[in-house]
């Protein structure tokens, strides 16, 4: 079962709001990271490169939450807890040329390291909380 974004909900996801991935490490231990976000229809897109925390996690374990604070109202936030769907280095440097713009206003991102491999990570929403609801 998966739930579905509000209106309010995406437009805060339009934002340059930074969200905030949590993802498990192989012993369990909880690992949160501040990343660049999408919505791509009711999945949430995320983009990181190969050998990564987040990477490894969630290639092995596709459970994780995701939260954000609209930048124009702290009392409002979202948590969401998904399962990855898809994880795949086809086009993810364009997805991250894509976030580099929404995010910095950069035609391309910037922080590319030599032989770094972007991946681009797509999360299904099992469950949405909204604060306020």
């Amino acid at each position: 079962m998966s739930d579905t974004f509000t209106e309010s909900s995406r437009a805060i996801f339009a934002k340059r709001v930074l969200a905030h991935v949590a993802t498990l490490d192989g012993d369990g231990a909880p690992n949160v990271t501040p990343v660049w976000v999408e919505l791509d229809g009711e999945c949430i897109v995320i983009n990181t490169a190969l050998g990564r925390a987040k990477a490894r996690n969630l290639a092995t374990d596709p459970r994780v939450a995701v939260s954000l604070t609209d930048p124009d109202d702290p009392s409002t936030s979202i948590a969401v807890r998904g399962t990855v769907v898809g994880f795949t280095t086809i086009g993810a440097d364009e997805v991250i040329d894509r976030l580099a713009k929404k995010y910095v206003g950069a035609d391309r991102f910037g922080d590319h390291r030599e032989g770094e491999i972007r991946v681009t990570v797509t999360i299904r929403p099992d469950r949405i909380s909204r604060q306020p609801e």
